[in-house]
């Protein structure tokens, strides 16, 4: 058997699927497994294809158009698997008519399957709490600009939750592989997004550092980065023993996964209580974790407290990894952060952005006063989008600069934008198809 009869599609129509049948476990879905090894091709070539059913918080189905890709990407080291990306289009989208494609990462920011972009956003998926599903309407404010869209399951196959590089991986396959989807009408010179909040947010920095050097054929206009972390180290200090405890203890359990070795540092110096909690973690979902762990505090768990666990050597090797701002994006960037931001600290992501721009990268840094970590997410939707927009459709651009306002959403054009973004949730809600809106500037 040749590797192209290998390569699988599955054509099925868009009615497919049992009536009331829910979707399977990516450990589950025999689509997850690659019909071929994946070092046998090239990033970002097809193995399996399908049409899905897609619903707004597992619930309401949407009238979109939807396909799973399962690709070859790389881990961290670069060492060839399969991955998996939703592609999306409008519902009335002509694929002979030509359209952006943008990537957007979501805040996957757990390890268990359940909250997989690829399994939360299915029809009938039993994901509550994963943060994909509340991110759906601004995947569905893309289709509504006209574009396609790539919402890849950055973080692998078994969950490595803060790796550095592989996420960007990922989401640079997964866009090589919507590229040659013909039922997207893509081309290999389609204008390129990327677009991510939060954990999805440095899943986007990670892309757009490393995308000159892995993927240099794709055209990306530019990349949105919506608090973006900015230091994951000192976001997994601070957070402990903090009501987003179980974020770091999430964290720590997707590293263990990651980096061959650090299970045993952690095993050495953390008591069996604590690694049983670490142990449950890698199954419950974003928001349900956060509920559980809130307040949880490492230190009572940790022979001479959470510094001798982050001093040893092993740990310190793969903290020094995992920080974003090594290299320069090659597109213009746009980064979003709230100055009282009780999840990522501002600190954290003024020095990134400083990172970047000692590296020569165009970065256009908003720093708003008014809004919390998840409001801003959908405060800022309607700038970011816009920007976004205006990247695609090689409009001027604004200058690189850091800037301080009130507020990101209080601009007339912002305001308008909030119009139409619940107008869209309207939509979503009664189930309505999404389709391209006619008057955009």
């Amino acid at each position: 058997m040749t590797i192209g009869e290998a390569i699988e599609t599955v054509d099925l129509p868009q009615d497919f699927g049992t009536p009331g049948a829910r979707p399977l476990l990516p450990g589950l879905d025999p689509f997850y497994r690659s019909p071929i090894d994946p070092a046998a091709v090239a990033p970002g070539t097809i193995l399996r294809s399908r049409p899905v059913r897609l619903a707004l918080l597992g619930s309401i189905p949407q009238r979109v158009r939807a396909w799973q890709l399962l690709y070859r990407s790389s881990d961290l080291n670069g060492n060839p698997e399969a991955a998996v990306t939703t592609v999306l289009l409008p519902w009335d989208a002509d694929p002979a008519v030509d359209r952006p494609l943008v990537s957007f990462q979501c805040a996957i920011d757990a390890v268990a399957p359940k909250c997989f972009p690829s399994y939360a956003l299915q029809h009938r998926a039993r994901a509550l709490g994963a943060i994909p599903q509340i991110e759906f309407p601004l995947i569905a404010a893309a289709l509504a600009r006209g574009w396609a869209v790539s919402v890849p399951d950055h973080e692998g196959p078994n969950g490595h939750f803060g790796a550095a590089r592989e996420p960007g991986y990922r989401a640079l396959d997964g866009l090589r592989a919507a590229l040659r989807f013909a039922p997207l009408g893509l081309h290999p010179r389609t204008r390129i997004g990327l677009w991510g909040y939060s954990g999805g947010g440095l899943a986007t920095a990670w892309a757009a550092e490393l995308a000159a050097g892995y993927a240099p054929e794709l055209d990306i206009a530019g990349a949105v980065a919506g608090s973006p972390v900015g230091d994951p180290a000192a976001a997994f200090v601070r957070l402990n023993g903090s009501p987003f405890a179980g974020f770091a203890m999430v964290f720590t359990a997707g590293l263990r996964r990651a980096y061959p070795g650090l299970d045993d540092t952690v095993r050495d110096i953390v008591s069996d209580d604590y690694i049983e909690l670490l142990d449950r973690a890698e199954s419950i979902a974003t928001l349900p974790l956060l509920a559980r762990y809130a307040g949880r505090n490492a230190n009572r768990h940790i022979r001479g407290g959470l510094g001798a666990l982050l001093t040893r050597p092993g740990m310190r090797r793969v903290l020094d990894d995992i920080e974003p701002g090594g290299q320069a994006p090659a597109m213009p960037l746009l980064v979003v952060q709230g100055v009282n931001d009780e999840v990522i600290a501002v600190a954290d992501v003024d020095a990134h952005v400083q990172r970047y721009r000692a590296r020569g990268a165009h970065v256009r840094y908003l720093r708003d006063r008014l809004s919390t970590h998840l409001p801003l997410q959908f405060l800022a939707t309607p700038l970011m989008v816009d920007w976004l927009a205006d990247r695609l459709a090689d409009r001027p651009l604004p200058p690189a600069e850091v800037r301080t306002v009130w507020s990101v959403a209080a601009t007339p054009r912002a305001l308008a934008e909030h119009g139409h973004f619940i107008a869209l949730l309207a939509t979503m809600v009664s189930g309505r198809p999404i389709r391209t809106r006619s008057a955009l500037r």
